[in-house]
């Protein structure tokens, strides 16, 4: 039964998957695909529409914009998966240890995380780069800074409901020390969950990434950002649709394929616990 119903969306989490896996690969191969150098500027060229030399067309400055499409995959996932690592690292912590042991700690820290859940996450986000100055690197931690809150909220409302089950209190009798209760029987429950939302949040977080570098607060020219491209196409996308329509439409691509991702081991996970 559970293989039955795994087929229903296996289909779609494979698309999901195979789509995030070329970006991987577009990324990781990006010297060898890209056709042309994506900082190297041909003014003779400039605002050219697709042919078979600029398959995706050139930007204001003659740039091949499939080249730079190619380039900022690096910088978009790159930065999305540094961005995922540190928020982990500070957030699984806390909430093991917020939605396990609880007390006055408990309350203090979420009254933190209230405070920061109030404010918008791009309008803190914003404030949080205007403040250290525009960059890459103060683009990254503004939106650790900004998203931690949330991963601890959520996975301490999952810490704290399982550790309410009959077989964590058996656990706690049979003289098992907390770190084995969480390491052997709370971890392990957690992980499905965790990875549905950080599927679905990595895709939030290209957004953020390419929505401050189009406000020109996350990586500057002349390195290819999607975000970046978007920014640069305003003053042409009435006359050259092409220069705006593509890196958009790389960053939809993207985000559509997380929250497909998302969406089926959400799924899957339920069937799991159902069968269970």
């Amino acid at each position: 039964m559970m293989w039955k119903r795994f087929k229903q969306v296996n289909i779609g989490l494979l698309a999901g998957c195979g789509i995030l896996v070329c970006f991987c690969l577009v990324g990781l191969f990006a010297p060898w695909i890209a056709p042309h150098d994506p900082i190297a500027i041909n003014l003779a060229a400039r605002l050219q529409s697709s042919s078979w030399v600029y398959p995706f067309g050139t930007d204001h400055l003659g740039r091949c914009i499939l080249s730079r499409i190619i380039f900022g995959v690096r910088i978009s996932i790159t930065s999305a998966l540094i961005i995922m690592f540190f928020t982990m690292l500070i957030s699984v912590p806390i909430a093991l240890f917020t939605g396990y042991i609880r007390g006055r700690t408990d309350h203090f820290i979420m009254r933190i995380i209230d405070s920061t859940l109030a404010i918008p996450d791009i309008v803190l986000t914003i404030a949080i780069v205007g403040l250290l100055g525009p960059g890459l690197v103060n683009m990254l931690f503004a939106i650790v800074v900004v998203r931690w809150a949330s991963y601890v909220r959520f996975i301490r409302s999952l810490v704290v409901k399982i550790s309410q089950e009959n077989y964590i209190l058996s656990a706690r009798m049979a003289g098992n020390t907390h770190f084995r209760i969480l390491k052997r029987y709370i971890l392990p429950q957690i992980g499905m969950p965790i990875m549905v939302f950080s599927a679905l949040d990595m895709g939030k977080i290209v957004l953020n990434i390419a929505g401050l570098s189009f406000l020109g607060l996350g990586t500057q020219p002349p390195t290819p950002d999607w975000g970046a491209m978007l920014n640069d196409a305003i003053d042409y996308f009435q006359t050259s649709p092409h220069v705006m329509f593509f890196p958009g439409l790389s960053i939809v691509l993207f985000v559509l394929a997380c929250q497909l991702v998302s969406e089926k081991l959400g799924k899957y996970d339920r069937t799991v616990d159902k069968e269970a």
